[in-house]
């Protein structure tokens, strides 16, 4: 009897999109909880690594963020270097200080490498941070020389999986708070469509003697993932009411000599509204060599805010003066658009990396009823609160304040590779603008102006090996001098003044150890010229403006984020920024306002790995901020501070779900610290211990 032939088994069915997706995914997972850092291909406009880039540009890694639940931007970017608060409008603002520069409205603030307005930018819905430092006008326009700074957002995956986040929260003394997160995603069919829901939801008491913070954000978002064309559409909604307080006063270089948590406000200073983000993309590859990108994003924002404003302290009598303030019917947007073309090509032996495109924006800010009133006398050594009520007295010449910015602009850049190892950066951008800010009503504007210019841009790569190379490049910014409040003898800020310009030469080295840990070292130079000075001009009697301020910022940073061995993962930083002013008619030498000499980092994590049931991961470590000049004068310094934080999570299974447990501190020892200042009657008070407690589900 003959035996039947053996048939062959039958093959494996190929993995589906949402197999392959979910494989790479956990691969993924595990670099990220090392740390690794994995810029986003918006900040810098390409895929390229940054080994392979002539600027700096500095992540703080999903994992991070995770482990330390900052709660705002200026906490996540307490892990990089030469990054200060400044101004955050009474902490209803993002406002960071990059290598000297920055403020609460200087667009600088990016969602996937397009503008904001809206005051918080980092909800549940960012993945990661990501700073571009230095003038970067070349791919983001009109800029300080400071930099931006890039939040980017989660995206549909093509895998189902989601999370539901719980956390509690407590200052002590009956100051509590809770939080709900819920973060799903997965594939529509067999197509390549995939969606996003994030949604949270927040209320906490605040730390001080009254008010509290609450927000409720929903983020829906779509993607098609096709064989050369992606598509990706987002919506951001969120609403929201924090306190709108100013902190606490300095009187002869000291704080007031009350209790941190006392106000000199009232319960009624809080700021609420609500902020809308529309965004959307398509990346098409033409062929092997190139893709087309285009990109289009709205956000506005509209808020009112009450505010018992200090006018004056009297620290030995503890008398107060306020004027009872307030802004209603206050709007804000920005629409943006840009595409771009990025491909290959070759002139003889040498590879030439180029980026083309273009970009538009308008922007407007509006306030349309600006509330002014008198309010009696509060002392606050023997404080009594709710003797006021929010002002209602509308002040005509103060309402309607509006800032109006129109830009368009194109630019080239283009990387020339002489060879494997050696590159050079040059690109340009040409861009016109028109702007009109004033207030009042009838309306008086108070700055008018339109120009044109053009900006380069230049570098150097030095690759020593596949993991450490080295970078020269000098870069450019541009941002038109403007006011909304009016100046005297009426003077109107026009296209005669000279916008203010950034030059920055910067060079360094970086590296990219194992793809596991990576870092920059860099020495910066960045001077800005054409800053409106007023100076009295004794035989007219008036003040005449000129923009004839210089101020220059020099220093060195040092970034390095990732898995130092098997167990220890670490995000840490250096900065040293000597920022003063070089010319002006009172201020030369003085340093910059809010610019910390010193400031540093170091965030330690050890995971235990699989070495118990579940996995357990601690860490923590302290961030200092050196002293800081309080205002543009030096009339007082904020001092040095250093806080430190820490936290433990403990991954393990309930049933079929995993399921993480999360503790964490904040300012462990109860530091009283003041991160920034608007002048003596206004310094920001850094918030007191924290503990939270969460659990996560995923399923």
């Amino acid at each position: 009897v003959r035996r039947a032939a053996r048939q062959p088994a039958p093959a494996p069915a190929p993995p589906t999109p949402s197999e392959r997706a979910a494989a790479a995914a956990a691969v993924l997972n595990e670099q990220k909880l090392g740390y690794r850092a994995m810029p986003s291909p918006t900040t810098l406009r390409s895929g390229a690594s940054p080994l392979d880039s002539s600027q700096s540009v500095n992540v703080v890694p999903e994992q991070v963020l995770k482990d330390q639940l900052p709660r705002n931007l200026d906490d996540a970017l307490a892990n990089v270097s030469g990054v200060t608060q400044t101004n955050t409008l009474a902490g209803s603002f993002d406002a960071v200080i990059r290598r000297g520069f920055g403020d609460n409205r200087d667009g600088s603030i990016m969602r996937n490498g397009m503008p904001l307005v809206q005051g918080r930018a980092l909800g549940a819905d960012v993945e990661s941070v990501e700073v571009l430092k230095g003038p970067a006008s070349l791919l983001y326009g009109i800029q300080t020389p400071g930099g931006i700074v890039n939040t980017i957002s989660k995206r549909p995956e093509l895998y189902q999986h989601g999370s539901l986040t719980v956390i509690g929260s407590t200052f002590g003394g009956g100051k509590n708070g809770s939080q709900a997160v819920v973060d799903v995603t997965g594939p529509i069919g067999d197509g390549g469509i995939a969606y996003r829901f994030v949604g949270s939801g927040l209320d906490e008491d605040y730390w001080r003697n009254f008010g509290a913070n609450r927000e409720v954000l929903v983020a829906p978002s779509l993607a098609w993932y096709g064989d050369r064309t992606t598509i990706q559409f987002g919506y951001e909604h969120r609403e929201f009411s924090y306190p709108f307080d100013r902190g606490t006063s300095f009187v002869n270089g000291a704080p007031l000599a009350i209790p941190a948590t006392r106000r000199l406000d009232e319960a009624f200073n809080r700021t609420w509204g609500k902020s809308d983000l529309v965004q959307g993309s398509i990346e098409h590859r033409l062929d092997d060599n190139w893709k087309v990108t285009a990109a289009y994003s709205f956000n506005s924002e509209t808020y009112d805010a009450n505010q018992l404003r200090i006018t004056s302290v009297d620290a030995r009598t503890g008398v107060e003066r306020r004027s009872n303030d307030g802004t209603k019917g206050a709007m804000a947007y920005v629409s943006y658009g840009t595409s771009y073309l990025q491909g290959n090509v070759w002139l003889g032996d040498f590879r030439n990396e180029l980026l083309i495109g273009g970009d538009a924006q308008r922007r407007v800010i509006y306030r349309q009823d600006l509330i002014r009133q008198a309010t009696p006398n509060f002392n606050f050594y023997n404080p009594t609160y709710g003797l006021v009520q929010p002002g209602t007295t509308v002040s005509p010449t103060d309402s309607n304040q509006t800032d109006q910015l129109e830009t368009r602009s194109v630019f080239l850049q283009d990387t020339l590779h002489l060879t494997n190892w050696f590159s050079l950066v040059g690109g340009l951008r040409w861009m016109e603008y028109d702007q009109l800010a004033g207030r009042g009503r009838s309306f008086v504007a108070n700055t008018d102006l339109d120009g044109s210019k053009v900006l380069p841009l230049a570098g150097a790569i030095l690759k020593l090996n596949e993991q450490v190379s080295l970078y020269a490049s000098y870069t450019q910014s541009l941002q038109p001098t403007s006011s909304i409040a009016p100046l005297t003898g009426g003077f109107v800020i026009g296209s005669n003044i000279a916008p203010e310009e950034g030059t920055q030469y910067e060079a360094g080295l970086k590296f990219d150890l194992n793809k596991r840990l990576s870092g920059t070292l860099a020495v910066y130079d960045i001077d800005k010229k054409n800053v409106l000075v007023s100076q009295f001009n004794a035989a007219t009697g008036l003040n005449e403006y000129r923009a004839a301020g210089k101020v220059r910022s020099r220093g060195v940073e040092f970034d390095v984020t990732g898995r130092l061995d098997d167990h220890w993962s670490t995000i840490a930083s250096y900065g040293y920024t000597d920022a003063i002013v070089t010319e002006d008619p009172a201020l030369v030498g003085m340093r910059l306002q809010n610019v910390a000499m010193n400031t540093a980092s170091l965030f330690l994590v050890y995971d235990f790995g699989t070495a118990l049931p579940g996995r357990l991961r601690v860490g923590g470590g302290p961030r200092y901020v050196g002293d800081r000049p309080g205002d543009s004068a030096n009339s007082f310094v904020l001092p040095s501070y250093t806080v430190a934080d820490i936290f433990a999570s403990y991954q393990t299974q309930t049933g079929p779900f995993p399921v993480t447990y999360q503790f964490n501190v904040k300012n462990l020892f109860d530091t009283v610290y003041y991160p920034s200042a608007v002048n003596t009657l206004n310094v920001a008070v850094g918030d007191a211990r924290r503990f939270s407690l969460a659990a996560t589900v995923k399923f």
